[in-house]
């Protein structure tokens, strides 16, 4: 009895500090928007393509750093969720924004279930190669579908309706940024839950040891399309959440450079934490943002050193690398 009890009060004390957590990293999201927000008051459009971005990294990690699936061509996700978001409201008039994110979501999960279906059939460096084809294909398919994505020219035409029918996508980017903040403050807790179910844990421990998932009778490609079908409805938020804030989709939301550079920001952040993508991707953004405007003829070398500098001593990234640092001091404390 004594032992059951000690359980219960041990489960009950993991659970508080789950919640704690949670609670912690919604105060800091929050608490870096109202910072950009007042910081950069006449460039809330930067501050949005954060968030979509982030959106995408954050998507990228459920498959990369939750299931350890290589991949280059998550932008495939990330740009059908624009393209049906943007679809919907150019050729259909349906301009609603949350029908247009409910299609982006949609658009998004089918791409996903598509791409991991074609790229878990293979294992390392051909899962690389298979999807980098299938970026190549799905942006060769958006430009010659030209009468329904613009092609090279983009998808213009969208009129995003006030959200609620109350606030207006003024020009000013205002209602994007706070419509984007919580879009992003909704996923970022729902993927909280869903790393700590057990489907979630499923995934985790595909990632480090599949023969024995499958010895126990689950069935690891199984458990991977369905992360892939959810990384690709958060990435199809922010597709969705980058046409309606801009109100044009381009190719270059299909873009092999998109998924470079969001793989990039997943590392410079730290892989398999939510933490880590979203700072990965505010860290790389500002300073690419800084760098580009204080020096426009050598800004890529200061991205690739700070790159460098990153994997060779901080090899799980900042945010990994600096959670690892506090964790081995409240070791050695206790």
């Amino acid at each position: 009895m004594a032992l059951v009890m000690n359980n219960e009060n041990e489960g009950l004390r993991h659970r508080r500090g789950f919640i704690g957590r949670d609670l912690i990293g919604i105060a800091v999201i929050i608490a870096i928007a109202a910072t950009g927000y007042f910081a950069f008051p006449d460039n809330l459009a930067l501050l949005t393509r954060m968030i979509t971005i982030a959106l995408l990294v954050l998507s990228l990690d459920l498959v990369t750093g939750y299931c350890g699936v290589a991949t280059l061509g998550h932008a495939a996700l990330f740009g059908s969720g624009a393209y049906a978001a943007g679809i919907l409201s150019a050729h259909y008039g349906i301009n609603d924004p949350l029908l247009m994110m409910l299609a982006g979501i949609s658009g998004g999960a089918v791409a996903g279930l598509l791409c991991g279906a074609i790229i878990l059939r293979a294992q390392g460096l051909p899962q690389l190669v298979l999807s980098i084809a299938l970026i190549n294909l799905f942006h060769e398919f958006a430009n010659k579908a030209s009468s329904w994505t613009g092609g090279s020219d983009g998808l213009s035409g969208i009129a995003p309706d006030p959200v609620f029918g109350l606030f207006e996508f003024d020009l000013y980017g205002h209602t994007a940024f706070f419509f984007g903040m919580a879009l992003l403050l909704i996923v970022f807790v729902l993927l909280r839950f869903l790393g700590r179910s057990p489907f979630g844990m499923l995934c985790r421990a595909i990632k480090q040891d599949p023969l024995r998932i499958r010895a126990m009778g689950a069935s690891p490609k199984a458990a991977l399309i369905r992360m892939y079908a959810i990384s690709g409805a958060v990435a199809g938020v922010g597709g969705a959440l980058n046409a309606i804030s801009t109100q044009v989709v381009g190719l270059d939301s299909l873009s092999f450079t998109q998924s470079a550079e969001a793989l990039v920001m997943l590392v410079l952040g730290g892989t398999g934490s939510l933490f880590g993508a979203l700072s990965g991707t505010v860290i790389f953004m500002l300073f690419e943002d800084y760098v580009s405007a204080a020096n426009p003829f050598h800004w890529l070398t200061m991205v690739g050193a700070l790159l460098i500098a990153v994997v060779l001593f901080a090899p799980k990234g900042l945010y990994g690398t600096a959670a690892a640092f506090v964790g081995r001091r409240r070791e050695q404390r206790s």
